[in-house]
């Protein structure tokens, strides 16, 4: 289940790498692009941060907030965002944001049937 164009996401608040909480709702009033990855410092994953993160003064400039989740833990996207310079806030998913969602979803792999984050942003 995903949701449907123009329906209004589910609030959150959930840690940061950086320190403290983000919460959707006190965001309210501005834009906010959130993406979900599956993993930190994955070939995928990494070029989506790399990516955000080279665009990250231009969204920025555009009043824009930028939310990397995964269910990864916040000592695990510390790292990440040390290892290749991350800009954009990485928040943990320790509440079921992806399930609230629909993007944690069952995936295959190898014939092996498991739940994962969808890319999705």
């Amino acid at each position: 289940m995903s949701l449907a164009t123009g329906t209004a996401p589910p609030d959150f608040t959930l840690p940061v790498d950086t320190g403290g909480d983000v919460t959707l709702s006190a965001l309210k009033g501005g834009k906010v692009v959130v993406w979900f990855y599956p993993k930190d410092d994955t070939s995928g994953c990494t070029r989506e941060a790399q990516d955000f993160t080279a665009l990250a003064a231009e969204i920025a400039a555009a009043g824009t907030t930028l939310i990397g989740i995964s269910k990864d833990s916040i000592a695990s996207h510390a790292k990440f965002r040390a290892k290749y310079g991350l800009g954009p806030l990485l928040a943990s998913d320790t509440t079921g944001v992806a399930e609230a969602w629909g993007v944690w979803v069952q995936k295959s792999m190898y014939g092996r049937s498991y739940m994962g984050m969808e890319r999705t942003t």
